[in-house]
């Protein structure tokens, strides 16, 4: 950068130069005065006399100031104070009586002034971009008295403008869209840098724009910076997102310049410019015969890379020789065409079916039309699967006749069902149960011959209503019910009905089930086509503990103009009746249900009771039980118990208070003592000899076997062992054994026998022995 700014500061000197010269040379000599040279200005005016006319003199006043501004380049960083321009007098010759003065903005501390010669310096760096000019006045003064010699006049410092900021881009990044297939030289967008040196002065903020990134899809015009698509045909399916960098450069865009740059981010938008493609030329469905209208049968679907509405798809079937047994939808989310079952198939009539289904777009852009027709085509093979269907009746219902009073065995009629499978199976017949509770009828399973199994008294039943179910033999059982009338049973009421409107005499009432209770196995009506109707019972066998009372929906409808109709419900209520069917009673009764229990709840209870007496017994005989111990344990040593007396003895002397065999170790009678504290490798037996009888009560001889007992025991541990005695009683001759009031008693006895004893009595020997006399001093 600093390169290009010395090239450019270079040739604006020389530029000042040429011009400055070809002022001079315009003026003439005639009109420059020696002092002018060398910005050198004349600060006062002056007069010379021209004539014009003989015997007129005309006086013209000369200009004090011939200037009026004073350039000076920004960022000079030269050594020296750059000089701005000198400043003349006409009234100044030179004998330093005259005194330059400079005053306005950065007077004295940009801009200083010598007041002898008038030489006006920049003392600071300028730059243009904070500051474009400074205003500043000069004035000559007496240097004694500081009089004006002339008056205050302004002038203008500019500071002259050189290239030291580069373009820049203040709206970036940029983010633009253009749609596809766009034709060349389409606007996307136009991107603006600015320049912060003096546009006005050389090409230090002329631009130029160019394209670094993003070629050859886009270009910039170089004075607008307005990029166009320079591709025709760009496809978004292909490319979607372009990423452009665009430069801008000033110095005209010539070596030397500085630049900036800028991202663009171009998207392409979508257009209708693809058709909808099926990715097969045909499909095969299928779809069993079972099936029922409004299931699905399967989907297909045409592709279109298109967005948003442009890439929407509608379908339909063109022909087919299924037009009328499949329909066809769109699942708008998933965008697939979705075939319906419309009409049900049968395997047996018509095993295959083709449809011709189109794919296309609903909205289309006329400016691609000529691009080729916006939809495809397919075919759809649907083949029809065997389903083992049930059996089907040759006729719905059946209406027979018989005979009251025939004998059993009298033939009723006969139903007949067929397989419409290819298999055609075998076809077995069976009366529900639940419709001849009686069984009053039979059929044969093979024939479907209906008989009757006793005499019918019609006076008793009029008519029967039963039901027949074929079944298919063959892998899986398949049955068909179908329905046998013959009227009527016993009648047990007739209702009727009241209208509040005025009837005609041909006007009557017509009374039917409702439709939720035609398939109860109960009651049926007849209509008596006189406004009346009779409710019958169809079955036998009604209890009180199942169901007391029953509700039976009637529908009636009058034929009036317009026919009104309303739904009743009858209750019947179950009543009690004896052996001659008196009625006993019709109101709700308690019932009481027999008592007992089961013989597998007995079972269960008396199973518990065995179990709990059982475990009864076992614990009462595990309480019995006394357990022997398993090891016999060895009386406790004598001496690990602690033996308290009250009474205190007499010393050595008394040899009554107690016996001194309970001292010593029944174990040790035979010659040896035991540890406990460790297990010996070796034993020794005591030398015969030193230990006393039994029955001796001589203490001092007990304690010298003991202490030689343990001197020669080789299974001691090396520490000692400290033996505690209760006290001895008054009138002791021996005293006391105890060593712990020794120090502070005026003894005569002498320890410095443990000196000589080895380190390890050491320290006992400082306690008890004697001490040196020369430590005492020291």
């Amino acid at each position: 950068m600093w390169e290009g700014l010395r090239l450019q500061v270079f040739w604006l000197c020389l530029g000042l130069a040429v011009w400055n010269t070809a002022v001079a040379v315009s003026r003439g000599p005639q009109e420059r005065g020696p002092q002018e040279r060398g910005h050198r200005r004349h600060l006062s005016p002056y007069r010379h006399r021209e004539r014009r006319k003989e015997g007129q003199v005309l006086h013209r006043s000369k200009r004090g100031w011939v200037w009026n501004q004073f350039f000076v380049i920004e960022e000079y960083t030269g050594p020296d104070p750059v000089l701005v321009g000198r400043l003349h007098s006409d009234v100044d010759t030179g004998d330093g009586n005259i005194k330059y003065i400079l005053s306005g903005e950065g007077a004295g501390t940009i801009f200083v002034i010598d007041d002898k010669t008038g030489n006006i310096h920049a003392t600071k760096t300028l730059d243009r971009e904070e500051q474009a000019e400074y205003t500043l006045t000069a004035q000559a003064v007496a240097r004694d008295t500081n009089k004006p010699l002339e008056p205050p006049s302004e002038f203008i410092v500019k500071v002259q403008d050189i290239n030291d900021n580069p373009p820049v881009f203040l709206q970036g990044p940029y983010y633009a869209r253009v749609a596809e297939m766009s034709n060349v030289g389409t606007s996307v967008i136009q991107v603006t840098a600015s320049d912060a040196d003096d546009p006005t002065y050389g090409n230090s903020a002329r631009l130029v724009y160019s394209i670094l990134q993003g070629q050859p899809y886009f270009s910039v015009e170089p004075h607008t910076g307005i990029i166009r698509t320079a591709l025709p045909n760009m496809d978004r399916e292909a490319k979607q997102e372009y990423d452009v960098v665009i430069q801008a450069k000033d110095m005209g865009g010539h070596m030397g310049g500085l630049s900036g740059t800028a991202q663009v981010k171009i998207t392409l938008t979508d257009v209708n410019d693809n058709p909808p493609k099926f990715a097969q030329g045909v499909y095969a469905m299928s779809i069993a015969e079972d099936r029922v209208p409004g299931e699905e049968v399967g989907r297909l679907k045409a592709r279109d890379p298109d967005q948003g509405e442009n890439g929407l798809v509608d379908y339909a079937v063109l022909e087919g020789d299924g037009m009328s047994v499949f329909e066809i939808s769109k699942d708008s989310e998933s965008q697939e065409a979705v075939i319906k079952l419309k009409k049900p198939v049968d395997f047996e009539t018509k095993r295959s079916y083709t449809l011709k289904v189109e794919a296309v777009n609903p909205h289309v852009d006329s400016r691609f039309l000529s691009w080729g027709p916006y939809k495809d085509t397919t075919v759809v093979k649907i083949s029809v699967e065997d389903a083992d269907e049930p059996p089907v009746f040759i006729a719905p219902n059946y209406s027979f006749e018989v005979e009251e009073n025939a004998p059993w065995g009298t033939l009723v009629g006969r139903v007949h069902a067929k397989d419409t499978d290819i298999a055609n199976n075998p076809i077995r017949y069976l009366i529900p149960r639940y419709t001849d509770l009686e069984e009053f009828f039979t059929i044969s399973p093979e024939e479907g011959t209906i008989k009757t199994t006793r005499p019918l008294d019609r006076e008793t039943q009029a008519w029967h209503n039963i039901s027949v179910s074929a079944t298919e033999i063959g892998r899986v059982l398949l049955s068909s019910p179908t329905t046998l009338l013959r009227a009527c049973a016993a009648a047990i009421k007739t209702v009727s009905a009241v209208d509040k409107d005025e009837m005609s005499p041909r006007q009557h009432f017509h009374f039917s089930l409702a439709p939720k209770a035609v398939s109860n196995h109960n009651f049926s009506l007849k209509d008596n086509r006189d406004s009346t109707a009779t409710i019958v019972v169809i079955r036998k066998g009604f209890s009180r503990m199942i169901q007391d009372v029953y509700a039976l929906p009637i529908e009636i409808n009058d034929n009036g103009v317009p026919p009104l109709s309303s739904t009743n419900t009858l209750l019947i209520r179950v009543c009690s009746c004896d052996s001659k069917d008196t009625i006993l009673s019709c109101n709700v009764e308690p019932y009481i249900l027999p008592a007992g229990l089961s013989t597998g709840a007995l079972i269960a209870i008396l199973a518990c009771i065995v179990i709990l007496l059982a475990i009864v017994v076992l614990f009462v005989a595990l309480r019995r039980q006394k357990k022997e111990p398993l090891i016999v344990f060895e009386e406790e040593d004598i001496r690990e118990n602690i033996i308290t007396y009250d009474d205190e003895g007499g010393g050595e002397e008394d040899t009554e208070a107690f016996d001194i065999a309970t001292l010593q170790n029944p174990d040790g009678i035979n010659g040896f003592l035991p540890r406990k504290d460790i297990k010996p490798d070796l034993q020794f037996p005591l030398r015969p000899g030193l230990r006393p009888v039994a029955n001796s009560v001589d203490v001092d001889e007990f304690i010298k076997t003991r202490i030689s007992d343990a001197d020669n025991d080789p299974t001691a541990p090396p520490y000692d062992s400290i033996q505690v005695y209760g006290y001895e009683g008054r009138g002791s001759v021996a005293g006391s054994l105890s060593s712990l009031e020794s120090v502070t008693t005026d003894s005569d006895l002498d320890y410095d026998y443990l000196q000589s004893w080895g380190p390890r009595f050491k320290k006992l020997a400082e306690l008890y022995g004697t001490k040196d006399p020369a430590e005492d001093n020291s």
